[in-house]
């Protein structure tokens, strides 16, 4: 072999060894920023049946404010969803049924929708033509609050205003009556 092909098989693993050592720096910093993120997170407190729901402020389709501890008196079922979320769409218009029987027993509905455009959620509450108000946590600061991960949950608060039932995935309309008479006040 002569000096240009030792060269050429130098220069290759050269090339190689720069790779590998920045492929293992990079390696060495994810894992460390990993290690760094989950020791310095902030807790989250993951909410559980008997806590005080938390408040909050979102504005629904039409502008109009809802403030959770408005509802106090009267039991809240609070829904997160997505347009995108099949089930989600599949127990929406059981929930418009059911919040035609109970809201005039004290049930409220709040639909939070989770950081979607105006368009996409108006478009969907027009297509089910949804009567009760569809709110937007636009900064999924409600979401995180509420510790929500899987789409659909909804999140059941009693008339003083305290999680009653946290139920994930999707539910029948027998389900969803079954759930707005145990939040419906005395």
């Amino acid at each position: 072999m002569d000096d240009k092909g030792k060269q050429k098989k130098n220069s290759k693993k050269q090339k190689r060894a720069v790779m590998r050592t920045t492929i293992l720096a990079i390696l060495i910093a994810a894992i460390g920023y990993t290690i760094y993120n989950s020791a310095t997170a902030e807790d989250v407190t993951v909410l559980k049946v008997g806590d005080k729901a938390p408040n909050f402020t979102l504005v629904d389709l039409e502008g109009n404010d809802h403030k959770l501890s408005d509802y106090e008196g009267q039991g809240v079922f609070l829904n997160f969803w997505g347009t995108w979320c099949k089930p989600c769409a599949k127990e929406m218009p059981a929930m418009d049924r059911q919040y035609e029987v109970f809201s005039n027993e004290g049930v409220q509905v709040l639909a939070v929708n989770i950081a979607q455009s105006n368009f996409e959620v108006q478009s969907f509450a027009d297509q089910y033509a949804l009567s009760f108000p569809v709110v937007i946590d636009k900064t999924k600061s409600v979401m995180t609050a509420y510790n929500i991960r899987p789409l659909p949950t909804t999140v059941l608060v009693n008339p003083e205003g305290n999680i009653q039932r946290i139920i994930t995935g999707e539910m029948t309309e027998q389900d969803i009556e079954g759930f707005m008479e145990e939040i419906k006040p005395d």
